[in-house]
């Protein structure tokens, strides 16, 4: 409207330069939405990650970024100083060199599952790592599929196959941890415990993922603080025992 009405006035001042009827049409048209809002950076908590069938370079990639996320690392260091300070007679010790081998044990806990469970068995077996959201399905459904997913998950080609990252990498983590984990006892029966316990307590994870995301739609917050200290505080007192 600016510009019509500036090339309408020179015209209508009688500059040789302008035609006499300059500006009786409209120079341009602009059409003007309403404001739209800024992005919504909680969509990612509604709708879950574009799932697509992953190489095993990008799974590595993918147990790398779970391994080295910030709020991961947050949480290990958290969990590590309460634990220290609630128990300073631990295998770990007291004070913060105990935090400092709680962290690192923690850190390499983390670091066994991401390279068993993300990246070589579902390498291997060409099973899909993510979880997969049902957030149009009823609440007993989502919590079946939550709790099935432990043992049932999705191959790469998308069809349902045995979760062979939680059967076999469980197993694997366990047998790994028995090298480096302070006061773990070793023995058999042991190591059973923690293997069943394991599988009962991994549905947790699903769960958060499941449902945790809904609150989103009400309730900004960041979501994945939750997450990881929920995931790590059910993984450390698996290792216990």
């Amino acid at each position: 409207m600016a510009a019509t009405a500036s090339v309408r006035a020179l015209a209508v001042s009688g500059l040789g330069a302008v035609a006499p009827n300059a500006g009786s049409s409209p120079v341009s048209v602009t059409v003007c939405l309403p404001h739209m809002p800024g992005a919504d950076w909680y969509a990612r908590f509604l709708n879950g990650p574009e799932v697509k069938q992953l190489t095993p370079p990008q799974k590595a990639y993918l147990a790398a970024h779970n391994l080295l996320d910030p709020f991961n690392l947050l949480t290990i260091a958290g969990e590590a100083a309460i634990s220290v300070a609630a128990n300073s007679h631990s295998a770990y010790g007291p004070g913060v060199p105990g935090w400092a081998r709680y962290m690192g044990v923690s850190f390499t806990q983390d670091m066994t599952g991401e390279f068993f469970g993300t990246f070589l068995i579902p390498s291997i077996a060409h099973q899909d790592p993510h979880y997969h959201r049902m957030p149009l399905a009823t609440i007993k459904r989502r919590i079946f599929h939550a709790a099935i997913q432990v043992l049932w998950t999705q191959g790469d080609n998308g069809r349902g196959m045995v979760n062979y990252a939680n059967i076999v990498g469980f197993a694997l983590d366990d047998a790994v941890g028995d090298l480096y984990v302070p006061g773990q006892r070793t023995n058999l029966s042991s190591s059973t415990s923690r293997y069943f316990i394991g599988l009962a307590t991994a549905p947790i994870d699903n769960y958060v993922t499941e449902f945790l995301p809904d609150l989103a739609r009400h309730i900004h917050i960041q979501i994945v603080v939750i997450q990881r200290i929920i995931n790590q505080v059910a993984r450390t007192d698996n290792t216990a025992q």
